[in-house]
């Protein structure tokens, strides 16, 4: 089953809708405040819904719209993850992994929680930093 959930509607040479569905929220940037309207007008009318006012949190992502753009930050979904795992108070390394240490599955060192591991792991998996992209791919090999 293939369901579109992106929808992009263009009113002359600059103005733009963008419509995302997800689940059972809509998302609907906007360049002119009279598409979106028109939008929410016709989507109401059709559809038992109500506006929640402006996006402030998405997928764990914190949205901060100003006049000069708007801004996305994960910092509650780190904040929420470093909670999670009692590292709250921890100090960060300078760099994230060590890129020549060479891990095994097998090293003589006692076994973590593997489903504590897995969770973190995919905790991990959702930020999107790119100083943690190799750090991440590197250690879910060892999920197993």
């Amino acid at each position: 089953m293939n369901e579109p959930t992106l929808y992009v509607k263009k009113e002359g040479k600059n103005d733009l809708i963008i419509v995302c569905l997800y689940v059972d929220d809509i998302i609907y940037p906007s360049s002119s405040s009279s598409l979106v309207d028109e939008f929410k007008s016709q989507m109401m009318n059709e559809f038992e819904m109500s506006d929640m006012g402006l996006l402030h949190y998405f997928l764990g992502l914190e949205v901060h719209q100003a006049e000069d753009g708007i801004f996305l930050s994960q910092r509650k979904y780190v904040r929420d993850l470093l909670s999670k795992f009692s590292m709250v108070n921890c100090k960060p390394p300078a760099t994230p992994m060590n890129i020549n240490e060479k891990l095994q599955h097998e090293d003589g060192v006692e076994m973590v929680d593997a489903k504590k591991f897995r969770s973190l792991v995919g905790g991990l998996i959702y930020l999107m930093r790119p100083d943690l992209a190799f750090l991440v791919g590197v250690i879910s090999r060892f999920m197993q």
